[in-house]
């Protein structure tokens, strides 16, 4: 059976030590986020994660969801249990405003927490997940109204939320969508169509479900131009603000899916429902981009999250499965072979995943920060060199998150050979469920030509300049520290190759458009290996600094630390040098063929 221990002392190292969460007390919700604090919220968190969530990851996704002749739909056993006590412990709420009923606490905390949630279970966690991003939108483009209506259910989780942009014959293109919306003439809506791919879109774990859906105005423009977001409440709301009377929205059917069982994806069927509004006609999709972005952050820390569950389980098979002998002489000699831990392609299984999940982990910690600076701060520069960083980082994110969860899951999966695919151990379910957050809120793809197309030349290329000097100002202030040179001479290799790379972008895009089509993955991975290479440097530095201050509580962790911070620089980022030398091949040969030819 699979196992599960949240990763708390890591994540504390990196909040406490590396990001020095305690330096931002000046931030609203910030002053009381001790060491103390967040040690003990996170030991909450880790305690509900290990013991009632995980618990029932595997069978719920054996059981799966169940559609009934009414379209109503239940969730596997166990579930509602489990979110009942999500939400009576306030978790959902975290990070959510005060005056709405949520704790206020620092985003970057309720980041932390549900890498340990989303770990433990992952389609459980997407309820509340697309809740939070509901929340999110409504908060910024919602009406005073609406806010009062919607928002204290759903930080309370007695109600939960979706987005619905997916239409069966268009993904991405939202502007082909065929969704309408007729005026009824006193505020309200009458929305029909039909929505596809609709994550938590029916359930039966809480009062209400209320769904952020875009459709077309009647008489609004073709395209992107002519889209805006509604309100559609499973339930209307009556005179009293509780649910009254069944919307004309329901669940046409489940999908059939290779992953996240316990999670009902529905096709939802919108027949004259009645919707409301958010923001201003024909800017629904910007309206929307705020829950996509927060999701998108979600869903890259989903990428994590099952990498380092897979990683634990991989770990712990190695160390007890007997095979072989070591290529140095035997390790167990009065076994008949040794655990094949001691084998050097094991270990560099396990290394690449763990130098991957823990350099994740610091970049996850350090974007969600930044998002906090982002929203939070008085002061207009910290504010928007914040979101600068944050915007950029969104589609890397995601992108590289994902793309390196899933790989390190079937990596995991390999530890185990044949019991690797075998249902019981729990690998398989890791490899299903990571697959989709490749796909979902943006396929990675669609993430990588984000990143080259928009977020690059975003306010004439402040947010990628500004992090540059940032990397290139580390790497130069801790030149002369001995201990830190083969950290920095890797990072500063790969910033070379990063910047090289984006000029060549800037020489051979702007006339071919398809040389940037051709690169933006690869570009994409790069970057991210530069993000990651710089969390790992200071990382390294952080250690190297405990260490010399004679700290011996932790000097193992540390000394692990340094170790794994190595592995990385060694094994890992010189593979910026390969993805530069893809980019620069350009498109000619990638799109020489005739599509007949395919």
């Amino acid at each position: 059976m699979p196992i599960y221990k949240a990763p708390v002392d890591d994540t504390l190292f990196i909040l406490n030590d590396v990001l020095g969460i305690e330096r931002y007390h000046n931030l609203p919700g910030f002053a009381d986020v001790t060491p103390d604090m967040t040690a003990a919220i996170l030991g909450e968190a880790a305690k509900l994660a290990e013991e009632v969530l995980f618990p029932i990851n595997l069978s719920g996704d054996q059981e799966g969801c169940k559609r009934h002749e009414d379209g109503s739909v239940t969730v596997p056993k166990g579930f509602k249990e489990a979110y009942d006590l999500y939400r009576e412990g306030g978790w959902l709420g975290l990070a959510a405003p005060e005056e709405f009923g949520g704790q206020g606490l620092p985003y970057t905390l309720h980041t932390a927490v549900g890498e340990f949630m989303s770990a433990s279970n992952m389609s459980l966690m997407m309820y509340p997940g697309l809740t939070q991003g509901a929340i999110a939108a409504i908060l910024v483009h919602g009406s005073e109204e609406q806010k009062r209506a919607y928002l204290p259910k759903m930080v309370d989780g007695t109600w939960t939320g979706t987005m619905n942009l997916t239409e069966p014959h268009c993904g991405t293109d939202l502007g082909l969508l065929r969704t309408k919306a007729a005026p009824n003439g006193d505020g309200s809506y009458r929305i029909s169509g039909q929505k596809i791919f609709i994550s938590a879109g029916e359930h039966d774990m809480a009062e209400n479900v209320v769904h952020l859906v875009l459709a077309r105005i009647e008489g609004a423009p073709d395209g992107v131009k002519g889209i805006s977001l509604f309100i559609v409440p499973k339930f209307k709301l009556d005179a009293s603000g509780e649910p009254g009377e069944r919307n004309g929205v329901s669940c046409g059917a489940i999908e059939h899916k290779m992953g996240i069982h316990g999670n009902a994806t529905c096709v939802m069927n919108y027949d004259e429902a009645t919707g409301y509004l958010i923001g201003t006609e024909n800017k629904g999709l910007s309206a929307m981009f705020v829950m996509m972005n927060e999701a998108r952050l979600a869903v890259g820390m989903q990428g994590l999250s099952i990498a380092e569950v897979a990683y634990q389980n991989a770990a712990s098979y190695a160390r007890e499965r007997i095979q072989g002998r070591s290529l140095s002489g035997p390790k167990a000699p009065d076994k008949k072979a040794d655990p094949i831990i001691v084998h050097p392609d094991i270990r560099r299984t396990l290394m690449t995943i763990r130098a991957f999940n823990e350099g994740g982990r610091a970049f996850t910690l350090w974007t969600a920060l930044k998002s906090d600076i982002a929203h939070r701060s008085d002061s207009e520069e910290e504010r928007r060199t914040a979101d600068d960083i944050l915007s950029l980082m969104t589609p890397i994110l995601k992108g590289v998150l994902t793309d390196k969860g899933f790989d390190h899951a079937v990596m995991a999966q390999q530890v185990f050979g044949g019991h690797g695919y075998i249902e019981e151990h729990g690998m398989s379910q890791y490899v299903r469920d990571a697959r989709i957050a490749m796909i979902y809120e943006g396929a990675n793809g669609i993430q990588a030509l984000d990143l080259v197309g928009r977020k690059l030349a975003m306010n004439g290329g402040r947010a990628v300049m500004a992090l540059f000097k940032e990397i290139g100002d580390f790497c130069e202030e801790n030149r002369g520290d001995e201990k830190l040179s083969g950290y920095t001479k890797a990072l500063k290799k790969g910033l070379n190759d990063l910047q090289a790379a984006t000029m060549w972008f800037m020489q051979n895009a702007m006339a071919k458009p398809d040389n940037a089509g051709a690169g933006s993955t690869d570009y994409m991975h790069l970057f991210g290996l530069v993000v990651l290479g710089y969390m790992w440097a200071r990382m390294a530095k952080t250690a190297e600094e405990k260490l010399a201050a004679g700290e011996t509580q932790r000097a193992d962790y540390l000394k692990n630390k340094l170790i794994t911070a190595r592995f990385f620089m060694e094994r890992i980022l010189p593979e910026t040098e390969l993805r530069k030398i893809r980019i620069e091949t350009g498109a000619d040969t990638m799109m020489a063929l005739d599509a007949a030819a395919f």
